[in-house]
């Protein structure tokens, strides 16, 4: 998908936006390449659909405003032997209709959601965690939502891909933790959008920086061997959505490693990250301090 990225920072210079939702560019050329794909829309539909609408009657469908029925329709494509993509905006599901997406995966409907928006408004990570089988991206760059979206497109089992206005200046790989900066003091963990704040905030600090655009399945292994390798086992991690969604997995990695954990969520902007950061780093692994 070519996109174009406003290169200003916000004021407080968290981010950068995309103003053209991203996604779709890369579900019209899957239509157009790949005839097991079909695409369900709801409303507001991206105007950028109206071509692909016109090219493949079959394989593209309006569900208006309805979740049940954007998902009834998804499933019934799904179970004809297609790979359908819901493309939404994060508001459009409450909780009642993602935990009857999250329950799509174990009737074997294998579906891609593709939402833009706030993903704490879903509610869907704490129904997908309660189900197994679901892979979780939140792409942090234009490029890593087509690549991510294109690899769901080729894959059979249930996909959410979480996709924010929000957009990090560079795209990075996206398979597991990636780790973009070693350092001693501590790991902190940047999810999707986060990592332009988390680079800025940590700058000059001896901090590990690993970065992820998947967050289910979690990548336990490379966390662990991380936090093994600084000089305390202490964890910052830093999610676009609900504060502390992955909390749980960090713990269950690290379950027979005493550690210390701050969870920060999307409020925290990049001013916020600094601040807490160096707060944690100034307590001790003994101090039960808090930042």
């Amino acid at each position: 998908m070519t996109t174009t990225v406003d290169q200003h920072t916000a004021e407080d210079g968290e981010f950068v936006r995309d103003p053209v939702p991203t996604g779709v560019g890369a579900a019209i050329r899957a239509l157009d390449d790949h005839p097991q794909v079909a695409v369900v829309l709801t409303d507001p539909v991206p105007p950028e659909f109206a071509t692909a609408v016109a090219r493949h009657p079959a394989r593209v469908v309006e569900a208006g405003a309805d979740p049940g029925m954007a998902i009834g329709i998804a499933h019934g494509l799904a179970l004809a032997g297609l790979r359908p993509v819901i493309q939404c905006a994060g508001p459009f599901l409450g909780r009642q209709s993602a935990q009857r997406l999250a329950l799509l995966g174990r009737s074997g409907a294998g579906v891609v959601l593709a939402a833009s928006g706030a993903p704490e408004d879903l509610g869907l990570l704490d129904a997908i965690d309660a189900i197994d089988g679901w892979t979780v991206h939140v792409p942090g760059h234009p490029e890593e939502t087509d690549r991510l979206l294109l690899s769901a497109l080729h894959d059979t089992g249930p996909v959410y891909l979480g996709l924010s206005s929000r957009t990090n200046r560079s795209p990075h790989p996206t398979g597991g933790l990636q780790p973009l900066r070693r350092g001693r003091s501590c790991v902190v963990l940047a999810v999707g959008p986060t990592l332009e704040p988390v680079l800025r905030a940590t700058a000059g600090l001896d901090v590990t920086v690993l970065y992820a655009a998947t967050v289910r399945p979690f990548d336990d292994i490379t966390l662990r061997t991380a936090v093994l390798a600084a000089d305390h086992p202490d964890v910052v991690l830093v999610e676009p959505y609900r504060t502390g969604a992955s909390a749980h997995l960090v713990a269950r990695t690290l379950v027979h490693v005493p550690h210390r954990l701050l969870a920060l969520g999307a409020s925290a902007g990049e001013r916020d990250i600094a601040d807490a950061v160096r707060r944690f780093l100034r307590h001790g692994p003994g101090d039960p301090a808090r930042p």
